[in-house]
Parts: C-alpha cells; structure tokens; sequence
C-alpha cells in the first residue's frame, strides 16, 4: 500500500519557466541526483527528499547513467522509489538522464558512439523501471566521434519513443552551435543545455548564455552552489565531514583557495543584509537572469531542499548588490 500521498497544493507555490523554445516549463528549482542517491548514501532519506521535492512543485528530477556511487545506483533508487510512492504521477513528472562518461569498461562504456549512447539509455531505463526519460542529454562532447553519428543518435533515441525530448551538457559555445544545427536538420531540435555555472564558474557568460537565448534553447545550471563553496559550510574553514574532507571527492582543496573562501564570506555578507544565506543567494543570482530555465540543486536532505527552495521568494537585486557582487568576485 502507497503510504505517501502528494501534498493537493503543490503547485501553488512554485514557479515555472519555459525551457527555450518548447512545449514545457521547468520549475525554478530542479533537483539533481549526481550525489546523496547512491547505494552509499540513506535510502530512507532520499526517498523523504524526493517526496519533499514533490510535494514542493519540484516536478524535474535529473539523473545520468553514472550517478551513484556506485556508477548506476541512482537510477536504481530512484526507480525504487518511483515504483514505490509515485506509480500514479508519472505524467506530472519530468526525469532526465545523461551518457557520456565512463559507464562500463571496454571501448564501447563512455564518450559519444552510437553503440554507447543507445546500450547506456537501455540500461538506464532497466535501473529506472521506466519506458521512456522525458530528456536525454549527451552529458559531454566527443572529440574522437563525428559530431553526426552522435547527434542522429539522439534523434533516433526519439523517434524510437525512449526519450521524448534531447539536450546537451558541458558543451562549448563553438560544439553547441554545430550539435544544434545538426539536430535541427534531423527535426529533434535541443531544448535544454546543462552547463556548470555559479558565481565562481561563469564561463557561460562569455558568449553561451547569449548563443542559447538566440537559437531558443533552455538553460539548467548545476552546481550553483560551486559543489557547496557557496554555502556557509566553508566560511570558518573546511569542517572534517564536509565533502571537501573527503579522499575522493570532487572538491579538492586546490579548488577551495583561501582566495575563495575569502570572496564567500564577503558575499556571506550582502547575503545576510538580503535575509538570505549565501547558498539562497548564489541560486537567487543564478534566476535572475531570465535566460536561466531552471536551476539544479542538490539535496543530501529534506531539510537542506526546503531551504534551497526559499531561495526562490526573492530573486530581486538591487543595482548596487549587483555591483557590490561583481567587485569580491573579480578581486
């Protein structure tokens, strides 16, 4: 028996926006399950934490084939869990996944093939319990396979009804121009880009952003919070649990410079003037920009979503925030 039940107001809150130039709008916060949805993390609190994004209006959940750890268990959780407490909502929900990067071994468990791309979406939609993924993105550009071969791949992905729409991550200005074009030729058009974008990564303004406002393509910022720099966690230095403490992880203490953690604390301070916390900020500053679809937040809590999601109640800055902002972060 279901013993969840979706709250009947959940969507009276939230705020959606049109994903480029197609038929859907994203809600302004998404979750990501790159982290915390892994056979290493607790599955009853994933499984609370999904329920929390729901109940929120949050109705984009992001995967990727790769997303653990271990590599895949993710998807198998979140198929769990899919299976379990939202068997009856599956057409109010909108679940993405990725292939790109290392999967299985041998020369066909990684990069862009044909022969890649369809076995990873097979196997994702096995650990999904699913017939389709609403978006499947190619998570990165292969330098070694014609530009073709991957992008007729996604078209046919659609065409064969296991993906409804496409997109592409991590894509330079220059391989994003090329891949669209080829899918538009081919008639599945990309709707959506994920690139890495936060106060601290902002390659994308460079000329991406302005690229993907002029073919009509959404943008879905990960790692707002420049994998938690931009949260009060760093500010008295780096705790001994934090994911910076960690062997393996993908902060490193070359990426966390005293530099750094220098500028959040200054921007810990407008934050605070702002009734927010650095981490409600640094999302805030991401919507601002109308170009900006939605954003991917992580969530290793019910608790710590709740809180992202206030972030949503004011977007608004000042000129002189802006400016203010501007000056710590190009010191």
């Amino acid at each position: 028996m279901n013993s969840y039940h979706p709250l009947e107001n959940r969507y009276n809150t939230m705020k959606y926006r049109r994903c480029g130039n197609s038929g859907i709008k994203l809600p302004e916060i998404s979750l990501g399950l790159w982290h915390n949805f892994g056979d290493i993390d607790n599955f009853e609190t994933a499984k609370k934490t999904i329920q929390t994004a729901f109940d929120a209006g949050i109705t984009h959940f992001d995967l990727a084939n790769n997303y653990g750890p271990p590599p895949g268990s993710a998807e198998t959780n979140f198929g769990k869990i899919l299976k379990a407490d939202f068997s009856g909502y599956r057409d109010e929900m909108l679940i993405s996944s990725k292939a790109g990067y290392t999967m299985w071994d041998g020369p066909y468990g990684d990069w862009g093939s044909k022969k890649y791309l369809v076995s990873s979406l097979d196997q994702s939609l096995k650990r999904l319990q699913l017939d389709y993924v609403d978006i499947f993105y190619h998570h990165r550009p292969d330098p070694a396979t014609p530009l073709e071969e991957t992008m007729s791949t996604l078209d046919l992905i659609v065409r064969q009804g296991k993906a409804l729409y496409v997109g592409l991550s991590n894509y330079d200005t220059p391989d994003f121009i090329k891949a669209v074009n080829i899918l538009k030729k081919l008639g599945t058009p990309c709707i959506i880009h994920q690139p890495k974008y936060s106060m601290f990564e902002r390659w994308v303004e460079d000329s991406l952003l302005n690229t993907l406002e002029n073919e009509q393509v959404g943008c879905i910022p990960f790692s707002p919070l420049a994998q938690g720099l931009l949260t009060n966690k760093y500010l008295k230095g780096i705790p001994e649990n934090s994911r910076l403490a960690k062997p393996h992880g993908f902060l490193t203490e070359a990426y966390a410079t005293p530099e750094k953690i220098e500028k959040a604390r200054k921007l810990n301070e407008i934050a605070l003037k702002r009734e927010q916390s650095l981490a409600q900020m640094a999302i805030a500053w991401l919507l601002k920009d109308k170009r900006v679809s939605s954003v991917l937040v992580g969530a290793s809590s019910p608790e710590q979503l709740t809180d992202s999601l206030k972030s949503t109640e004011n977007i608004e800055f000042s000129q002189e925030e802006l400016q203010l902002i501007e000056e710590i972060l190009n010191r």
